[in-house]
């Protein structure tokens, strides 16, 4: 049993250190094409997270019983059918969403970020474990698109969270309105990769600082 410190650790790793958009820079199709709504960059990170999660466990359960010529295309093909279970789902119970989101759902299949889990950690280690990773991974690429998307919405729509009624029903709603006006450029594609740079960017200026605070005093300095 994973102890509570080895769950913050792993957390920490999938939302922080080694998240897959930020830091692993994978699945960077989806990411930027998404992302144009808070809505939508939410609603195909929970899809992701729902695949991520679900494809470690099944991985880590048949590791055993999966010959190692043929591992990649098994993985590949476990992925698949939980993402056409995955968009059924979403288009039985979130229809509209899953219509605004159309081939990106199935796209999963081709996220290299759950690939390579599948490959690196799934494969070597206990359901357990691959339970915790698939959730922290999933989590951080989930909070990545989610975050995206609501400061593309903002700068480009000049609102966030309109459309939140794709994913909880009832009327359709117009979110709030911060910004009278909106900057075009940022739900175009190029607002797609300077968001992305902006928060890589921000991600790293925190790290160097927090290098900095947490560097020990030498001697040399203190004289």
């Amino acid at each position: 049993m994973t102890d509570a410190k080895g769950v913050i650790e792993t957390f920490r790793s999938g939302i922080w250190d080694d998240n897959p958009g930020l830091v692993q820079l994978l699945g960077l199709c989806p990411l930027l094409a998404v992302t144009t709504s808070f809505v939508n960059g939410l609603g195909l990170g929970l899809a992701t997270l729902l695949v991520l999660t679900c494809s470690n466990v099944l991985i880590s359960s048949t590791r055993r019983f999966i010959r190692a010529e043929i591992r990649i295309p098994m993985y590949v093909l476990i992925i698949s059918s939980v993402v056409t279970c995955i968009e059924m789902i979403f288009l039985a119970w979130f229809p509209a969403l899953g219509r605004s989101l159309g081939i990106f759902i199935p796209l999963i299949v081709t996220n290299c970020a759950i690939v390579a889990r599948a490959e690196v950690f799934a494969s070597r280690n206990t359901v357990g474990r691959s339970f915790l990773d698939g959730i922290a991974m999933g989590s951080g690429f989930a909070l990545l698109l989610a975050a995206i998307g609501a400061l593309r919405e903002l700068v480009g729509h000049g609102s966030i969270m309109s459309r939140m009624d794709m994913l909880f029903g009832g009327e359709p709603m117009n979110g709030l309105k911060l910004l009278d006006d909106g900057f075009l450029l940022a739900i175009l594609p190029p607002g797609a990769f300077i968001s992305l740079g902006l928060f890589v960017a921000a991600k790293n200026a925190l790290d160097r600082h927090g290098h900095q605070t947490n560097r020990p005093i030498s001697s040399n300095t203190l004289r």
